[in-house]
């Protein structure tokens, strides 16, 4: 087993989590515009629809490194590409974050959670992300790939967890950081494209 695998893996997962996206700014805005406890269980239903995608990339392609050290090959080049290009569509970007809680509407906490769980499997976005993202990070000879990714998709959505829950429970200096400092944003913006390009790189030179 490849420790440092697994160490560079949750060290990727969590610039990922800490860098402005979708998922984590609507945990920001939840928690501005209801409460900490609010952006808890937005996290807790987004995360969990994280075990769908894995599930789908566990099974679907396992099957494929069995099969294949060329299909399994052509997977890893065609995520390397697809995070260049979420870099040069950071790159285009305006370095801007809307932090608005204008649109975090009331809503009970379980219907909250629902919520987030369907936004996140429902997002095809999310597969085809792990799809890019999981296969470089294998991280053993013997162990089952099935259990390999089941194992990555945990560690995922616990340094995600971590950061979504420092999120929410920080929402109201980070809001007050991020209005107030107009260079967070530049910041952040290169933050996402440095780890996009490093992945993708990481990606194609990595082994099986």
């Amino acid at each position: 087993m490849n420790y440092d695998t697994l160490y560079a893996f949750c060290l990727a997962t969590a610039a990922l989590a800490i860098s402005p996206g979708p998922d984590n700014i609507y945990v920001l805005t939840q928690s501005l515009a209801n409460g900490k406890k609010y952006g808890l269980i937005t996290t807790a239903g987004l995360l969990s629809g994280c075990l769908v995608h894995t599930s789908l990339l566990a099974f679907g392609v396992s099957i494929i490194i069995r099969q294949s050290d060329t299909l399994f090959f052509g997977i890893k080049v065609l995520g390397a590409a697809y995070l260049l290009y979420l870099a040069c569509a950071v790159f285009r970007s305006d370095s801007t974050l809307d932090i608005s809680s204008e649109n975090g509407d009331k809503k009970g906490l379980w219907q909250l959670f629902k919520q987030g769980f369907i936004m996140n499997v429902l997002n095809p976005k999310v597969t085809i992300f792990f799809l890019a993202f999981f296969p470089g990070f294998l991280f053993s000879q013997t162990m089952s790939t099935v259990w390999q990714f089941y194992i990555l998709g945990l560690l995922f959505m616990f340094v995600s967890a971590l950061i979504f829950c420092g999120i929410a429970i920080l929402s109201g200096s980070l809001s007050k950081a991020l209005v107030n400092n107009k260079r967070i944003g530049p910041v952040l913006k290169w933050l996402q494209i440095v780890v996009f390009v490093a992945i993708a790189l990481y990606l194609l030179l990595s082994g099986k």
